[in-house]
């Protein structure tokens, strides 16, 4: 049996320099390792003040930042095809979607979030208020229609049920978008109140479903950490 790798993942740390902060592509790599089931270490770095722990190996790098066997990975997507490469079937399961449609569902939330609660012109909020909507109307829809294998199982079913992006099972569809969708939930409530709207019942679910998994949630850092991430950046509501 092959010997398991010596793993260790940096990530951001919180305000308190200690568990972990805001970043939803830390938290990307952080579900990831969990899903794979491979023992690993994680290091929270602060930022303001514990860079240097880093300078060694990967100077100047931004985190999240992976240790395999003492190799230095940098770039989230770049570590993510890496550890489905080395971390596969049989000994590791496959994180991959079988639908390319479930990582391309909800890819323009975030810019659109982005866009709307930085926006420094409130004659502007409205318009980019209903292109996020649009964009979590999508998302819901996508969410919300039974996919094939869902069909061949049911050829009646009108509105999926599943659990997730690709099916019942956590991928690295729900490992980029979760993270993002929680900041999206979080942020727009508490500064703009105007949270994801209720009636959207394919995002609530899949909301539902990811917080009570213990990968989303382990992972997921404080509200309050979100909060005080945008502190700096989101307008208020006028």
């Amino acid at each position: 049996m092959a010997e398991k790798p010596q793993i260790q993942l940096f990530v951001k740390a919180s305000e308190d320099g200690e568990s972990v902060g805001h970043c939803p592509f830390c938290q990307r790599l952080f579900m990831v390792l969990l899903l794979k089931g491979v023992p690993f270490t994680l290091t929270t770095v602060d930022v303001k003040r514990a860079l240097d722990v880093l300078k060694d190996f990967v100077p100047g790098a931004q985190l999240p930042v992976l240790l395999y066997n003492g190799e230095p990975k940098t770039d989230t997507v770049t570590i993510e095809d890496f550890l489905e490469d080395k971390l596969g079937p049989p000994m590791f399961p496959s994180l991959v979607p079988r639908y390319r449609e479930s990582s391309l569902a909800g890819n323009d939330v975030f810019h659109k979030f982005s866009a709307f609660i930085k926006n420094p012109v409130p004659a502007q909020d409205e318009a980019l208020r209903q292109s996020l909507l649009r964009a979590l109307l999508k998302l819901d829809a996508y969410l919300s229609a039974p996919l094939p294998h869902e069909l061949a199982r049911d050829p009646q079913l009108r509105a999926s049920r599943r659990r997730f992006l690709d099916g019942d099972r956590l991928t690295l569809a729900d490992c980029n978008l979760l993270p993002k969708l929680n900041i999206v939930q979080v942020v727009c409530q508490h500064y703009r109140r105007f949270g994801i709207p209720k009636d959207l019942r394919g995002v609530w679910r899949y909301l539902g479903s990811a917080s009570d998994t213990q990968e989303f949630s382990y992972s997921c850092p404080s509200s309050q950490e979100i909060l005080q991430a945008y502190g700096s950046v989101a307008r208020p509501a006028q």
